[in-house]
């Protein structure tokens, strides 16, 4: 079985923030999973052996799934990046955007520049949030904007972010969106960091 494909459907499981499939010429010896508390343990792990059956024909023991539940609250504090401001700086047709984001009680501060232009100031805003989030993980992963694009639905818009990471020569394209209330640019940032979150705990450096 593919550990790293496994490892990657199982964070799309509901209630399931983090994982790590460990495995060794095929075989699965460790599937550790941090989840919120919206599901019973028990469930989450049926969850995982239907999984592994449905989409690998596998049948997967029970006894090499951890599980790790967590509340709201902490997985908030701290587990995840959160904003703490966004300014930009303009020079003459140019313009500097810096993305500051609190993660593990440290700050970091991401930057992008180009043309001051309100066409590219969304995907600015990304670069700078992706050139904060590459301070605090490992130099093996890889992050780029694959686009980052503002469209209307149902009347309202929303911040779609299409997010690249190459991590040991494996490419995966990240989905995050977020509804822009009155601040564009900070609805960006929140649409980067959904489609990055899952991935962060592995990602983050020591």
């Amino acid at each position: 079985m593919d550990a790293i494909a496994l490892q990657e459907k199982i964070g799309r499981i509901e209630g399931v923030e983090a994982v790590r499939v460990v495995g060794e010429s095929g075989a699965i010896q460790e599937i550790h999973v941090l989840a919120r508390r919206t599901k019973a343990p028990k469930q989450l792990v049926r969850d995982v052996q239907s999984l592994g059956h449905a989409l690998f024909g596998e049948d997967i023991d029970r006894r090499v799934v951890s599980i790790v539940q967590l509340s709201d609250a902490d997985l908030e504090g701290g587990f995840r990046p959160a904003l703490v401001d966004i300014s930009e700086t303009l020079d003459g047709s140019r313009a500097e955007v810096v993305v500051s984001l609190r993660w593990n009680d440290s700050i970091y501060k991401g930057k992008s520049g180009g043309a001051a232009s309100t066409a590219t100031r969304a995907r600015q805003v990304a670069e700078a949030t992706l050139d904060a989030i590459r301070q605090g993980i490992h130099p093996g992963a890889a992050l780029a904007v694959g686009s980052m694009d503002v469209p209307l639905l149902g009347g309202r818009k929303v911040a779609v972010a299409q997010i690249v990471l190459v991590t040991d020569a494996t490419e995966r394209m990240l989905i995050g969106s977020a509804f822009v209330d009155e601040d564009e640019a900070r609805a960006v940032v929140r649409a980067v960091l959904d489609a990055l979150n899952r991935q962060l705990a592995d990602l983050k450096s020591p």
